[in-house]
């Protein structure tokens, strides 16, 4: 017996752990005290669901199988290592295994201060990748946490390879750009000694829109091998062997040398996506335009056999303020935005340009729309700086993964290189500018804006207004032609003393359309600090400020502003107004009849927004009081909730509480009775606006009026900017002449000319009537006759009458003497 015993007694030394906290050892499947297998879950006798950590109802391996991990963001080429927080492993494993989406496999490993660590695989989609942790090698994956993939052009400088004077790269082999080619990185980011730098490049095979349809990155070769990890390396490009030379578009990568070379799913820095000019043949080098025209030509036919994308793009806004305010349905397009300097290379003449948020439901085509500084939209009809949409929207669209859904690389194949060959690499922009028209803007129609600001004061879709400050959780919108739901909490404004006032404000905002993940906006720990929920976690944008979602895409500027841009086109942002929020929704013409709640009834009339659930409808001129009703009559139900419950002052006073606190008395407006002093400040402070009169005397503060103000005037600024406009379209220049203007829309005047050496036919002005009919259309320029020629005519003419009267003359008169010669015997 002794022996077992000792052999017992080393085993378990063998297996004993090391110094710091030990993790959790899996349990069964579904065991109520434990996380393993549970994340998400709130039933049982403890939770693992997000909300548990601000209750303190969580499990207590809660962290040890709910994953955080750091950094939680990376570009979908993958190659990223992250680490898992909360997480510290002594016991000897056979094995890390990393599982993404269920089927994706990367190795990872335990460093030696016994942190887990997890490489992100290269992936085909953006958004947040679910993902499970094995510690034994792939027998189970009781622990889970998410991944956020992201577009490669919203990865940091720092954590890719730079291609130094990237015009150089994607213009190798034509005239005038023979020279070394240099890339750079950031060697802390890799930590090896030595380096091997490869090319990897990208197609997609199989017919296009069918079931074969295939997108695939491939290893091709490698440039250097055991290099040291210098940061730097410079080379002298030769063309491709032949078998490599179908890939037209790539990108480098650089691992650790104690990789094999193509080896996927390791630790890597990536090169933007690129024209592979530098790689391709002798046939290119030897004369770059007839191969890249060939090229062109190729695409051309291709094209035409393709199904016409354009026919379900939207048209795009009008003007410039328009598609600056039409933010549900389109945004800055990073590649010229007035932001940032107008620094528009591929459109010059523009200053800004948006992309269609939401890519087209059959095609996954996306809408491109540039603006001059005029304001005025910029058609490649005019100019070759025109906007040209997408068959390939650059953002990719759900479910990814095929073409032409994979963001960034789709749209490189069938829209990018065709550029390339067809405009930059050779003289052929013409037919590519055919088959890429600009859109222009007749059948646009601009959304529709309501807004929620202050104490809280609604302006509805229609125009009505409104204020209505009760306490509670309220539907703001619903729409059962999307299933969009849109709440908010109003709580009273708290001051040092404690919640003081007789108004409320908003102070959180949730959203959710269909089936899409649900998207919260609060106010949270200090004065004007926004956190934003996903599912009910809060989402960190330490190193991200866009996410692609479920149904939805999510930005966030400067911290105090939150942009939501919904599948159907609908839009929300909501910012940080003084002590409250303020929330903005525009929604697409498609919704007109289709909404209820405290925004109102969108129907282009105001006299029917007040209804209650019960259908009645409450007059224009309601008093304060039956408005009350009104909004109190929209509170919301517990079992519809979108809001989030995570500590016990949510759970106690709205979660358990009626959704309108009738206990609570807010201030009406024929109850304020201002001192002399205080309505003085307000009227120099508000002018006529109402809605910061009342906000001052409901809160006796300034500030709180001064920023309603401001909100109530950004309302009217952008709803000035959606005003509807007419526009008459594009109007041609006639042939062999040309035209003066390009600005299209009502009371904008063409004034047409001739080329030398022709003459106008038909009007020389034509104005955009407010019908949106051309008053002319364009006219003729046809061959001018010289005044030298004229004259030839003109004294041609004359002779020729000459001769005929000379003629007729002689006739007559031959007609005479044969009439004598007759009466002679």
């Amino acid at each position: 017996m002794r022996p077992l015993v000792l052999l017992w007694a080393l085993l378990l030394l063998a297996t004993a752990p090391g110094p710091g906290p030990r993790p959790a050892a899996a349990p069964p499947p579904g065991a109520q005290g434990s996380c393993s297998h549970r994340c998400g879950d709130r039933d049982g006798s403890c939770s693992c669901h997000p909300t548990c950590s601000g209750l303190g109802t969580c499990c207590s391996d809660f962290r040890d199988f709910c994953l955080e991990v750091s950094p939680y963001s990376g570009s979908m080429m993958g190659g990223k290592d992250f680490q898992v927080q909360h997480l510290t492993w002594f016991i000897p494993t056979d094995g890390v295994i990393c599982r993404f989406k269920e089927s994706i496999q990367t190795l990872g490993y335990v460093d030696s201060s016994g942190h887990v660590h997890c490489v992100s695989p290269l992936l085909y989609e953006t958004g947040h990748i679910p993902f499970t942790l094995s510690m034994d090698n792939g027998r189970s994956f009781p622990r889970s946490g998410t991944w956020l993939a992201v577009h490669p052009s919203k990865v940091s400088e720092t954590e890719k390879s730079q291609l130094e004077n990237e015009t150089l790269w994607q213009y190798y082999g034509t005239a005038g750009t023979t020279d070394n080619l240099t890339v750079t990185w950031e060697p802390s980011a890799l930590p090896t000694r030595s380096v091997t730098i490869e090319l990897w490049g990208y197609e997609e095979t199989g017919k296009p829109y069918s079931g074969e349809w295939t997108a695939k990155w491939s290893y091709l070769y490698s440039l250097a091998t055991s290099i040291p990890n210098s940061g730097f390396f410079t080379f002298t490009p030769k063309p491709a062997p032949p078998n490599f030379q179908r890939w037209e578009v790539g990108a480098l990568r650089i691992i650790s040398s104690r990789y094999y070379a193509g080896e996927k799913d390791v630790q890597a820095l990536w090169s933007n996506e690129h024209a592979l000019a530098w790689h391709l043949g002798e046939d290119f080098r030897a004369d770059p335009k007839a191969w890249a025209r060939a090229q062109c030509l190729a695409w051309e036919q291709l094209e035409d056999q393709l199904p016409n994308f354009l026919e379900e793009l939207p048209d795009c806004p009008c003007t410039l303020a328009q598609a600056r305010a039409d933010s549900g349905r389109f945004h800055t397009d990073y590649g010229c935005d007035i932001e940032r300097g107008s620094v528009c290379t591929y459109h010059p003449g523009a200053v800004h340009c948006v992309r269609s948020v939401q890519a087209s439901p059959r095609f996954a085509s996306g809408q491109q729309c540039c603006y001059t500084e005029a304001g005025s939209l910029l058609l490649t009809a005019d100019s070759t700086g025109g906007s040209t949409p997408d068959r390939g929207h650059d953002w990719g669209a759900p479910p990814f993964r095929t073409p032409p859904r994979v963001p960034g690389l789709s749209h490189w194949l069938y829209d990018v290189v065709s550029f390339y060959h067809c405009c930059l690499w050779a003289p052929e922009c013409s037919r590519y500018m055919r088959r890429r028209p600009s859109s222009d803007c007749r059948s646009y129609r601009p959304s529709r804006l309501a807004s929620a600001f202050g104490d809280p004061h609604f302006i509805t879709f229609d125009g009505a207004s409104f204020s209505f400050n009760g306490r509670g959780e309220y539907v703001l919108l619903e729409a059962e032609l999307t299933n969009l739901r849109v709440q908010g909490r109003a709580q009273p404004r708290t001051t040092p003393e404690g919640p003081q006032d007789r108004g409320t404000g908003l102070t959180a905002v949730a959203v959710q359309e269909g089936n899409s993940d649900v998207v919260e906006v609060r106010l949270a720990g200090g004065a004007g600090v926004l956190q934003v929920l996903l599912n009910q976690e809060v989402l960190s944008f330490t190193e991200q400020s866009w996410m692609d979602l479920k149904g939805m895409f999510l930005s966030v500027a400067a911290g105090d502003s939150v942009s939501i841009m919904l599948s159907s086109g609908a839009g929300l942002e909501v910012s940080v107004q003084g002590p409250f929020l303020s929330v903005t929704v525009l929604l697409p013409e498609k919704f007109l009849t289709h909404t209820q709640g405290l925004l109102g009834t969108l129907n282009d009339d105001p006299t029917d927004d007040f209804v209650l659930r019960d259908g009645n409808v409450l007059p224009p001129k309601a008093s304060s009081r039956e408005l009350f009703r009104f909004g109190a009559d929209w509170a919301v139900r517990n079992t519809s909730s979108l809001l989030t419950y995570d500590s016990w002052f949510l759970v106690n006073n709205f979660l358990y509480q009626p959704k309108h606190d009738y206990t609570f008395q807010p201030l009406f407006p024929e109850e304020t009775t201002p001192n002399p002093s205080q309505a003085a400040e307000a009227a120099k402070l508000c002018g006529d606006n109402y809605f910061c009169i009342f906000d001052v005397m409901a809160t006796g503060s300034l500030s709180v009026g001064n920023a309603t103000r401001m909100a109530h005037q950004w309302h009217q600024h952008r709803a000035q900017s959606l005003q509807p406009v007419t526009s008459c379209g594009w109007l041609a220049p006639p042939p062999n002449g040309r035209k003066e203007g390009t600005r299209y829309l009502s009371g904008s005047t063409v004034y047409f000319h001739c080329d030398s050496g022709y003459s106008l036919v038909g009007a020389e002005v034509s104005t955009c009537q407010a019908d949106g009919i051309w008053s002319r259309p364009t006219p003729m320029c046809q061959p001018a006759r010289s005044y030298t020629v004229l004259l030839s005519i003109i004294f041609g003419g004359l002779a020729v009458v000459a001769v005929v009267a000379l003629v007729y003359v002689l006739l007559r008169h031959r007609k005479g003497n044969m009439a004598i010669w007759g009466s002679q015997p």
